[in-house]
């Protein structure tokens, strides 16, 4: 058996190799070819996947950047109104106080010229009322009658002297 295997002769051998190299160029258009177009379309699809991933994770960073950006410049915008509404709220509180102040004032101003109005009115009262005193008393002293400008002169006088001092306690 040792001798048959050694007696293959060279065309033999010649004829494994030939058809061993006609097998695997078959192969190679048959087989080999096509694999390496679908390993190379494979690895070009994974190559555009990836692309198309890290171009997604680009833009959704972008927009939540943008987002954040939006987020605090609504907070700031809410910060800012808040503070205007504060000012104007505290602008009103001072213009109320304000007002009333000067309703306060008008009113004590109208008091105060309503009280001098009585005071003065009071006063007039208890001149009559004192000049009509003294004139009866007056007429009972001198027992006759006087004249008007006589009459006149004596309250302007009595009212000088004795209404100045009494009434400037």
């Amino acid at each position: 058996m040792f001798q048959n295997f050694i007696s293959l002769g060279v065309f033999e051998v010649l004829i494994t190799w030939a058809n061993t190299i006609i097998l695997f160029l078959v192969l190679k258009k048959l087989l080999f070819k096509p694999v390496k177009t679908f390993m190379e379309n494979r690895q070009n699809e994974v190559a555009k996947a990836f692309n198309e991933a890290d171009e997604a994770k680009a833009k959704a960073e972008l927009l939540e950047k943008q987002y954040a950006d939006k987020i605090a410049m609504a907070k700031s915008e809410a910060a800012e109104i808040v503070k205007e509404a504060s000012k104007r709220g505290e602008d009103r509180f001072e213009e109320i106080v304000a007002e009333a102040k000067k309703e306060a004032e008008r009113i004590t101003v109208k008091a105060n010229s309503e009280i001098e109005r009585e005071k003065q009115k009071a006063m007039n009262e208890i001149k009559d009322d004192i000049s009509e005193i003294a004139m009866m008393i007056a007429s009972k002293v001198i027992q006759k009658d006087i004249n008007s400008s006589d009459h006149d002169r004596l309250i302007k006088d009595f009212i000088d002297n004795v209404g100045d001092t009494s009434w400037q306690n």
